[in-house]
């Protein structure tokens, strides 16, 4: 047990608030004072914050090194600066013990774990964005539970070091060796049985070979692929627009490593499982068309979580049914697919999440989906057509690259008739990389990586006049079947055309295809 109790002692150590993907270092200092024995945490605390006290009470109790019967203050700084998680947890109690003279804290050192009333560090979600922003704030040492230590580690430059219990934290840290020995043996006939181990999840990527007829779809998939474009494809039940839309992500190539620990950060920050790697394929997200706007955009009680446009950063937003999903929740999406971010604002905080994604939109033509995609007669009126088609806006099908109809598949089709073999993933995906380095060669001398970010400004400095005067998009212009950010889409599209065929800048009829696709389901 601790031998003394310091009487006005004072000590600090440091852990690390997240505002959406921003970290922010955060000072815990505790005072020891004279009064009668209370604990207080000041520093804007939330609910899980204030609730630490007693967690740390128990847990340094089961350490061996319970707190002085004193009047303790804990304050987080900056004071202006929301805290809100468990994560506070071990920083807090290391402060507290530093200032009864049971533990010296490095100054360079954050620490980053709940506590469990037994004095187990637990994990917590969002540690792969607290190491980035405590190592980019110049402290590269880092302490996690166990479980967060390989997540931690992806960070490159982190010194990271872990426990599995608050003594184990202690003795390393200068406490008297006893504590060890005793939590240990107080916990021996606890230890938890190791089950059986998992099998590893052997789902196959689904492959474009199993996509058969549907020659547009497989085309436009591939230029959206290549040049980061969003599509929208519209037909009868059963055509295959699922099949295609589910196989975009297997012929995009790996995230590069900013981008992949980018959409780690997200995926650590939302919680939903411990990253033990960095994630290097892009992501897939496909909500049910019930989907909230908060669960969509982000939001959430207390700090705003991100939602399915942040989890498909630098992957695929899937939207299938489109016209079913609310139409307040379709048009917010239109101010992430300008930016690249979405931003939650609340009364003490605002929160920035990345959401650079590729959204797909699947659709039937109407309401019963007889809509001009088979010889079964429609049942549905002009009016409900209008109506059910109408949800999509024309603001936000005006930021859709590619828009093409899917026709049903054949028995002809459907029966191999055709006597050719489909193209694999495989095959299409090395044209897409291709395409993509060329793209990525071209356009980096001014900060974009894909056609799709290419500013309009630049096409018209870069393209010729005679590009851009081809005669439809003149006529869509001028008959307003275009407006000008489907002009400067348009423009992508083609480049993006002329990367897959090699070309060094796109021709009449590349611009000529980019309109048939821009405008073949609004027209």
């Amino acid at each position: 047990m601790v031998r003394t109790w310091l009487v006005n002692g004072f000590a600090r150590s440091r852990s690390v608030a997240l505002v959406g993907l921003a970290g922010h270092v955060v000072e815990v200092e505790a005072d020891i004072g004279q009064s009668l024995p209370a604990f207080t945490i000041i520093g804007l605390p939330d609910q899980a914050v204030n609730e630490s006290k007693e967690r740390i009470r128990s847990a340094a109790r089961h350490a061996g090194a319970a707190l002085a019967p004193r009047k303790i203050t804990v304050n987080l700084s900056p004071a202006t600066l929301p805290k809100r998680g468990s994560h506070f947890d071990v920083a807090v109690v290391m402060a507290v013990l530093s200032a009864q003279g049971v533990v010296r804290v490095p100054p360079d050192t954050v620490f980053y774990a709940e506590l469990g009333l037994d004095g187990s560090l637990r994990p917590v979600r969002g540690v792969l964005p607290a190491v980035l922003a405590a190592v980019r704030a110049g402290y590269p040492r880092v302490v996690v539970a166990e479980a967060n230590r390989v997540e931690a580690e992806l960070v490159a430059g982190a010194d990271v070091s872990s426990a599995a219990h608050l003594s184990q934290l202690l003795v390393a840290h200068g406490a008297d060796p006893t504590l060890l020995a005793r939590a240990t043996s107080s916990r021996a006939e606890s230890a938890p049985d190791g089950g059986n181990p998992q099998e590893p999840d052997g789902t196959a990527v689904p492959d474009l070979r199993d996509v058969v007829g549907q020659v547009e779809g497989r085309q436009a998939l591939e230029i959206a692929a290549a040049g980061g474009h969003h599509l929208l494809m519209v037909g009868p039940p059963g055509a295959g627009k699922t099949m295609l839309a589910e196989r975009l992500p297997g012929i995009l190539p790996d995230l590069a490593d900013d981008d992949s620990l980018e959409v780690t950060s997200v995926h650590s920050l939302r919680g939903d499982d411990v990253c033990s790697s960095l994630i290097r394929r892009p992501p897939f997200q496909a909500p049910h068309h019930s989907i909230t706007m908060p669960a969509l955009c982000g939001g959430g009680s207390g700090m705003p979580r991100p939602g399915a446009i942040s989890l498909a950063h630098r992957g695929v937003l899937f939207l299938d049914e489109a016209p079913e999903f609310d139409r307040r929740v379709l048009d917010a999406l239109r101010q992430p697919l300008e930016s690249g971010t979405v931003t939650i604002a609340r009364a003490q905080s605002v929160a920035h999440y990345p959401a650079h994604f590729q959204l797909v939109l699947a659709a039937n033509p109407c309401a019963c989906g007889n809509a001009g995609g088979t010889d079964q007669a429609c049942t549905c009126t002009a009016v409900q057509r209008r109506r059910y088609f109408g949800k999509l806006s024309g603001p936000l099908l005006d930021r859709v690259d590619l828009q093409l109809r899917v026709p049903a598949v054949t028995y002809h089709e459907l029966s191999g008739g055709h006597g050719r073999t489909p193209e694999d993933s495989a095959a299409v995906a090395e044209r897409v990389a291709t395409a993509r380095a060329a793209q990525e060669e071209r356009l980096r001398r001014w900060g974009c990586r894909l056609n799709s970010a290419v500013p309009g400004s630049l096409l018209h400095r870069t393209l010729s006049p005679g590009t851009r005067s081809v005669l439809p998009l003149k006529a869509a212009m001028d008959n307003k079947t275009l407006t000008a950010r489907g002009f400067v889409k348009v423009l992508r599209v083609a480049w993006t055309l002329a990367d897959l065929a090699g070309a060094t800048v796109p021709s009449p009829e590349h611009v000529q295809l980019a309109l048939y696709f821009k405008t073949t389901v609004t027209t």
